[in-house]
């Protein structure tokens, strides 16, 4: 394992992801979801083939050992996608964010029982306190009295609560081909699956961008597909149940590209619950950074967590 490395992979890939999350908002009430999610997907080949030419391992990224294992992660992604893409159209970013990060606390309990990945009480901790921020966060969602409810709020929780379902079983599937696929065809394979789901679409409801948009949609695949280079090297680099509670920093970019971008400003319940997820995120990463700067405790404490 290389554990720093991984973290370090899935911090930068949580800010482009968000980056990425705040032009899907920005797009997302005037184009189909179907239409961003082939932007999203076929520019998101771009970066794949530059950087692995640059490396003379782009015939790694067409060579595989298990083409049946991309189909079934590319249904699960595609299905993601979608719910994501939808959540953000109709939900304030932060929101969106928040509510997708139930993904974690979803993975490491798959990764335990599908991975059989011995997950013990550091992981399980910061998971579940990171989990109870977000039930905070949530709060005006379940309680009529703090949150006058509409259909696109309700369909957009639904949407939002599907796609953590669904991120968590692709995080997985992610895991499982890194053992015999490589980062270039596992990204490959995921864009060109996706962009044929989003062809699909082609006849309903699709508009001609302008020159800005169409800028827009274009980042939205090249900054999607180095979010997700990243994001597959860092589950290279360590099991899923060490890297998913990495997840929750993007809370931190979500209020940002929030506030700044679309006015949004979050309420106390989202103020109050991010603030105890980033604590368990932090509290997690501490841990691993004491692990690995003090020599004579490293072993001794990657074992305890082992």
């Amino acid at each position: 394992m290389h554990v720093l490395k991984a973290i370090l992979l899935k911090l930068v890939s949580a800010l482009l992801f968000a980056v990425m999350s705040a032009l899907v908002r920005f797009l997302g009430e005037k184009y189909s979801i179907g239409q961003i999610v082939f932007f999203r997907s076929a520019f998101a080949i771009l970066p794949v083939v530059i950087i692995y030419a640059s490396r003379n391992e782009l015939a790694a990224a067409v060579r595989t050992q298990r083409p049946l294992g991309h189909v079934g992660r590319g249904g699960i992604s595609i299905l993601g996608m979608f719910c994501n893409f939808s959540a953000l159209a109709r939900l304030p970013i932060v929101d969106a964010t928040a509510i997708s990060f139930a993904s974690p606390l979803i993975t490491v309990a798959l990764a335990a029982l599908l991975l059989k990945e011995r997950v013990r009480i550091y992981r399980w901790s910061a998971v579940i306190v990171g989990f109870i921020g977000i039930l905070v966060m949530l709060a005006p969602y379940f309680d009529p009295a703090l949150h006058a409810e509409t259909v696109a709020s309700t369909v957009g929780l639904v949407f939002a609560i599907s796609g953590a379902v669904s991120n968590a079983g692709s995080v997985i599937q992610t895991r499982r081909l890194t053992q015999t696929e490589t980062t270039s065809s596992i990204v490959l394979y995921f864009s060109l699956i996706c962009t044929l789901a989003g062809l699909v679409s082609l006849p309903f409801a699709w508009h001609a961008p302008s020159a800005p948009e169409l800028t827009a949609l274009i980042a939205i695949g090249v900054i999607g597909g180095l979010s997700h280079i990243f994001l597959t090297e860092s589950y290279r680099y360590a099991p899923a149940s060490v890297v998913a509670p990495f997840d929750y920093m993007a809370l931190l970019w979500a209020f940002f590209f929030g506030y700044v971008l679309f006015g949004e400003i979050p309420s106390r319940y989202v103020y109050a619950g991010a603030a105890i997820a980033i604590f368990a995120v932090l509290a997690y990463g501490m841990f691993f950074i004491a692990a690995f700067a003090l020599p004579e405790t490293r072993g001794r404490i990657l074992r305890a967590d082992a």
